[in-house]
């Protein structure tokens, strides 16, 4: 079987296990269904996901002119307490600022082998936890908008982490830790102008991901035009796909890479 087109963060669907969705324009892959299969994955080229060049893709998907002036990239979206839409302050668009900053947000906590703050928007509940590969999460706060939520992420960084050790996510390494007692630490952390946005959500929510084999020492294989990879396909989690021989690779870090995949039989 075969498939072509521009890389996109996989689409999920939670279930018992995660059900994980390479989608293209025309075709899609439901990974379950391709576990322990043969793939062969080439990339062919780039397509910018704002503009559509084909130049090398400098990050987040975006040719380098785009990274620096689409809104689909603008800081906000890697520090959300620089939001300004609530002030109707512009940073590259406002009007496209105002749809996705002023509207609900959690902060949460999730463990992905050890315990990390973030936050996303609601409507992206429980999806950002899949794609960080997180077993387990749990929500403290809800705000109305992005930079609230921001800013109360900036306080409980100074306590806890606010990154992911992929590598120990990726061999399902886990800290023997207790998410409802971590938030009930957290809810101190929080600054007394923002207590009232704590929610009283008690509900641990359990991830469990298609992986039919853990890699010992993860080694990641980045894509470049021209280059190809081939394995067996043993697993998915966050936004990896993990190969035999403890190969995995970041499918979300090639978006905007135009990927042609063969899978066998």
């Amino acid at each position: 079987m075969h498939f072509e087109g521009v890389v996109k963060k996989m689409t999920t669907e939670y279930s018992s296990v995660v059900n994980y969705f390479i989608e293209f324009e025309n075709s899609f892959i439901h990974l379950n269904q391709f576990l322990e299969k043969s793939f062969t994955i080439e990339c062919i080229g780039y397509s910018c996901l704002s503009c559509s060049s084909n130049q090398e893709i400098f990050r987040q998907g975006f040719c380098k002119s785009c990274f620096f002036e689409s809104p689909l990239a603008g800081d906000w979206i890697i520090k959300p307490e620089l939001s300004k839409a609530h002030l109707n302050i512009a940073d590259r668009d406002l009007e496209y600022e105002k749809k996705i900053q002023l509207q609900p947000h959690i902060v949460y906590l999730s463990n992905t082998g050890s315990v990390k703050v973030g936050i996303t928007r609601k409507s992206q509940i429980p999806y950002r936890w899949i794609d960080q590969g997180a077993h387990e999460a749990i929500e403290i706060i809800e705000t109305p908008n992005r930079f609230l939520a921001g800013t109360a992420e900036v306080a409980l960084k100074k306590y806890m982490s606010d990154k992911t050790n992929w590598r120990k996510m990726l061999k399902n390494e886990r800290d023997n830790i207790n998410l409802t007692s971590f938030k009930e630490q957290a809810k101190t952390y929080v600054p007394s102008n923002l207590t009232h946005y704590i929610n009283d959500k008690s509900k641990v929510l359990n991830i469990e991901f298609p992986v039919k084999k853990f890699p010992q020492k993860p080694n990641s294989v980045k894509l470049k035009k021209n280059s190809k990879f081939s394995g067996k396909l043993m697993g998915v989690k966050g936004q990896y796909l993990i190969f035999e021989d403890d190969k995995v690779i970041n499918y979300r870090a090639h978006e905007g890479h135009i990927f042609s995949i063969t899978i066998n039989s």
